[in-house]
């Protein structure tokens, strides 16, 4: 089994700005897009929030890409889809990623009261299918997503993909799902202390793992760029463990 840290949302980069924490819940907002998207942030109920966060440098009809887009099925379940082209996916098929694998998405989000920027968890999907948008179509147990799919709108590399599964958003900015240590600085992580030893992709030289300490645990100093970072966790009890926690606070029920 792997799980996928994967880095969506605002940033420094796209968006310009952290996504913010609203009524206590984090909300990743989508990063804007000029074009391959039918959606506009006021479509997603987000229209005047990314105008306030943007001081008016985004408007609520520009268009945005809404990945993952979250929804449920005609029976009820709630469900995550999740699109993914170029480099990205190819590091996402040659480490083996697929059925049965989980992705944690993480983001930049800024404190309410401090303003302070941290890297944190802020929704789940493990995954059910995955493979091109044509060929899901054609199965008979496709889910339709709630609004258009921005992959599938417009031209893509050949390796385009869509990854469906049970997801859902965080409900609460609950600290267990932070990912930026206390202090920071913002990519400098607490992590627990089997991720070293099962190894993360893009984080190989030893230099980025930090040594714990009476005061912390163990801590990774993360890469600033890039956007799928994996683990194979094998059938380690400890890793499954900990994500069955950290899914349960995801879901409201930690």
């Amino acid at each position: 089994m792997k799980i996928v840290f994967s880095r969506k949302g605002f940033d420094t980069t796209a968006g310009g700005v952290p996504s913010p924490i609203v009524d206590g819940a984090p909300v990743s907002l989508p990063i804007p897009t000029p074009g391959r998207s039918v959606t506009t942030y006021a479509q997603r109920g987000l229209g005047h929030l990314v105008e306030e966060v943007t001081r008016g440098r985004l408007a609520a009809d520009a268009l945005c890409h809404d990945d993952p887009m979250f929804g449920r099925s005609p029976q009820g379940e709630a469900l995550c889809w999740f699109g993914q082209f170029g480099a990205a996916q190819g590091h996402l098929a040659k480490h083996g990623v697929g059925v049965g694998d989980h992705f944690l998405f993480f983001g930049l989000f800024a404190d309410p009261e401090t303003g302070e920027r941290h890297h944190r968890i802020f929704a789940h999907m493990q995954v059910r299918m995955t493979g091109s948008p044509q060929e899901l179509r054609a199965r008979p147990d496709w889910p339709e997503p709630p609004l258009p799919h921005p992959h599938e709108i417009g031209e893509w590399s050949a390796n385009n993909s869509l990854w469906i599964g049970p997801g859902t958003c965080a409900k609460t900015a609950d600290p267990a799902l932070r990912l930026t240590a206390s202090g920071g600085p913002l990519n400098l992580w607490d992590v627990p202390p089997w991720l070293r030893r099962r190894g993360l992709t893009y984080h190989e030289r030893p230099e980025r793992w930090k040594r714990a300490s009476a005061r912390h645990g163990p801590r990774l100093d993360s890469a600033r760029r890039g956007q799928e970072f994996i683990c194979d966790i094998g059938r380690a009890e400890a890793p499954r463990a900990w994500l069955a926690e950290i899914v349960a606070r995801i879901e409201g029920n930690g």
